[in-house]
């Protein structure tokens, strides 16, 4: 793939680069949402992937341009025809670039996502549930959203969700440091919600008990041995821990259940915050066929962690400011808050009330009496 301007002695990619890097590395950062460094160590990665050689007629287009381009579109969400001027590459070249380049992130990142495979990996990610929100017993928090696309070409309805615009679906397993631990994408829109989550290889694991998860364990101060769980809303009466349906009395047991519960929630709603805060991709409905959405969407999911991990762009990517935080117990919003309104394109999992199994009932009171006891924190009784 060339350029339509690569032979015109014109301002290159390359130029425009070096141009941002030489100013004062803020407008590079905003243009990739990254640092210069934190590039050129992706760059090192995919590089091998992305390569193309030079032919008789014409140079093709540079490694690191190609990466940049498709930064910038996840950044940005811009259309193929501002990019195509901004970087001098054609939009049919801009076409393909973005999938194989995003294809080769996916390849490269594949270890920043892992699923724990020991009880002892499992332990870990619920020590940290318990140490940072104050939920013991929780291996991870649950939720999904819709990605918003054009009517994609001869789908019919297939895509339609419940909001009747059309989408595939992002599902999540997150742990307590906004990291994800599981995400599969591409399920189409129409399919139920808990219909979502049951078609997931994480969940035909977690059904056939796969997943190496630790065995039931008292709580501190409690009798009753309870299961280690998933963290969820409405949309997902299965094994994991939902909410008390309905309105419950001030600093009752179940209402500060359910506070505790939201808390160790909010993780799973900040990692969708900062995905849609970071990759304006999210914002409005992508102009792709659906297997190239997914791949823009895994994309970003595996530069979250990516970034998240590294030190280097760790406070760049997901400053203090952006991700909910609380002071003695009180929610001080993060600032993908305050866009919340203009991302149309990446709504959330329909809610449906459902009956419980009696056994989760059971395990959901046992929660609530350790909250309101051994397990209770100072400020609950306010907030709750």
């Amino acid at each position: 793939m060339t350029s339509l301007y690569r032979n015109r002695g014109l301002y290159s990619g390359t130029m425009l680069l070096n141009d941002l890097q030489k100013e004062d590395g803020d407008h590079f950062k905003q243009c990739c949402r990254m640092s210069y460094e934190t590039f050129n160590q992706l760059l090192t990665l995919v590089e091998p992937k992305i390569r193309k050689e030079d032919t008789k007629f014409r140079k093709a287009i540079p490694s690191n341009e190609r990466l940049a381009l498709t930064l910038r579109y996840l950044a940005s969400g811009d259309s193929f025809a501002s990019l195509s001027l901004v970087f001098k590459i054609s939009k049919s070249s801009i076409s393909h670039i973005i999938p194989e380049v995003c294809t080769a992130i996916i390849e490269v990142l594949q270890d920043y996502i892992q699923i724990p495979k020991t009880q002892e990996e499992w332990l870990s990610v619920g020590k940290k549930y318990e140490d940072l929100w104050n939920f013991p017993h929780c291996i991870g928090a649950i939720d999904g959203k819709h990605v918003q696309l054009q009517a994609p070409i001869g789908s019919g309805s297939n895509f339609l969700n419940y909001k009747s615009t059309f989408s595939i679906v992002l599902m999540a397993v997150v742990d307590a440091d906004y990291n994800f631990l599981y995400a599969d994408v591409g399920c189409q829109g129409r399919i139920s919600d808990g219909g979502v989550f049951r078609s997931t290889s994480f969940f035909k694991q977690l059904e056939e008990q796969k997943l190496e998860i630790p065995p039931a364990e008292k709580l501190i101060g409690r009798e009753k041995a309870v299961p280690y769980v998933f963290v969820a809303d409405e949309a997902f009466p299965l094994k994991e821990n939902i909410p008390y349906p309905g309105s419950h009395e001030n600093g009752s047991a179940k209402r500060i259940f359910n506070y505790r519960l939201s808390r160790a929630r909010r993780v799973v709603e900040n990692v969708f915050g900062i995905l849609s805060a970071v990759f304006r991709v999210f914002r409005k409905p992508m102009l792709l066929e659906p297997k190239k959405a997914e791949l823009v969407v895994m994309a970003c999911v595996y530069l979250h962690n990516f970034l998240r991990k590294e030190k280097a762009s760790r406070d760049i990517y997901s400053p203090t400011d952006l991700i909910d935080h609380e002071i003695e117990g009180q929610l001080v919003r993060g600032t993908w808050r305050e866009d919340i309104q203009s991302n149309i394109a990446f709504t959330p999992m329909q809610r449906v009330g459902r009956r419980s199994p009696r056994f989760i009932e059971e395990n959901r009171n046992e929660f609530a009496e350790y909250f309101s006891s051994s397990g209770a924190v100072p400020w609950q009784s306010k907030l709750a």
